[in-house]
């Protein structure tokens, strides 16, 4: 398993943006399928966003096509997501998790397609 570390979040008015930060490290593979997952209060865990590590080619759910943007720093190991125009129902905790090997990354969405979690980071978005 590799080790993720979320950060970038915090409390945001409504319209406002944030960039997420996820650091892998520990790897053991050359390529990896990343995802963003929020969990609303009282929710179940979504996946929001995908991206094959190698190939760099990201995949969204539809809630949130446009309005988010996930991408990568190879050189650094770090996967990001942008947040472009937040909204309230956008607040949760966002967590990064990795599946070893980048095949079938555009088909991985439930929580147990992925073996390595981060810890979160707290998104409060207010009105």
């Amino acid at each position: 398993q590799v080790q993720l570390v979320e950060s970038g979040g915090g409390s945001v008015q409504a319209g406002g943006s944030l960039r997420l930060s996820c650091v892998r490290s520990g790897d053991t593979y050359s390529s990896y399928c990343m995802a963003w997952f929020r969990q609303a209060p009282g929710k179940e865990r979504e996946r929001v966003a995908n991206l094959r590590t190698d190939a760099g080619a990201t995949y969204y759910s539809d809630s949130v096509k446009g309005a988010f943007t996930i991408s990568q720093d190879n050189a650094k190991n770090t996967l990001y997501l942008q947040i472009h125009t937040l909204k309230p129902e956008d607040t949760g905790m966002y967590y990064c998790a990795a599946a070893e090997d980048g095949a079938y990354c555009n088909t991985r969405q439930r929580v147990t397609d992925f073996r390595s979690w981060g810890r979160g980071t707290q998104v409060i978005v207010s009105s």
